[in-house]
């Protein structure tokens, strides 16, 4: 599969490596084509990575990853080009941040009855969001084995079909079928992206980013909702 990868950050690289680990063909987008992080990353990756603006990327892909900041995410597709981003799934995996402090947590500056997720998916409706991945560090999105025992990834999106290639990716990055948690709708992405306030948090205490969040529930429990609420 061809896939863009937005930015040339941590997470960003990460992903776009990991994806031309397990098959992919790539290209990682950056603001401008010689940006030196992104020429680096491209001689180090082989043949099936390249490397050139936000609207090269998104042209190249089938799927288009968003690994940018949050809080640009939405500048930085509208420099990929609309037409660029027409039909194509877009997996969101940014938080929007806002950092005034290096000794404080991050705030976050879309919450409660919105989400990032969500203002993407209204500003390009012909394309496909699925938010996912944003729970965590980007050592444990693209190897979940790095962590011992069962830990989950959430995704959010309107496109079942969308979800579902989304999901196929995850599984390629190791992620078990039974440990990736479908929220719903991309109205769901709200509350995946609110958790980065504890994870924030927990951060502060724990000291290394190496760690994710466990759903535990008792299957046996009458439900107390009807399906589909």
């Amino acid at each position: 599969m061809r896939i863009g990868v937005l930015g040339t950050g941590m997470v960003g690289k990460a992903i776009a490596t990991r994806l031309v680990e397990v098959g992919h063909e790539v290209r990682l987008g950056s603001r401008t084509s010689d940006n030196e992080s992104l020429l680096k990353w491209v001689e180090e990756n082989g043949e099936a990575a390249s490397g050139g603006t936000f609207a090269d990327a998104a042209a190249f892909g089938s799927v288009v990853v968003n690994a940018t900041r949050g809080i640009i995410s939405l500048d930085v597709l509208e420099a990929a080009g609309e037409d660029n981003l027409d039909g194509k799934i877009i997996m969101d995996v940014a938080n929007p941040l806002v950092i005034t402090s290096e000794t404080e947590p991050p705030s976050l500056g879309i919450l409660n009855d919105d989400s990032l997720g969500e203002r993407i998916q209204r500003r390009y409706p012909s394309a496909r969001v699925v938010k996912t991945l944003n729970t965590m560090n980007c050592d444990i999105m693209v190897n979940p084995k790095l962590l011992s025992g069962h830990h989950n990834v959430f995704v959010s999106g309107d496109d079942r079909s969308a979800k579902d290639q989304v999901a196929s990716l995850l599984g390629q990055f190791g992620w078990a079928e039974d440990t990736i948690f479908d929220l719903g709708d991309i109205t769901t992405a709200r509350g995946p992206e609110m958790f980065v306030a504890l994870y924030s948090r927990m951060f502060l205490k724990i000291r290394h980013l190496h760690f994710n969040i466990s759903v535990v529930w008792d299957p046996n429990v009458e439900p107390l909702l009807p399906e589909g609420v």
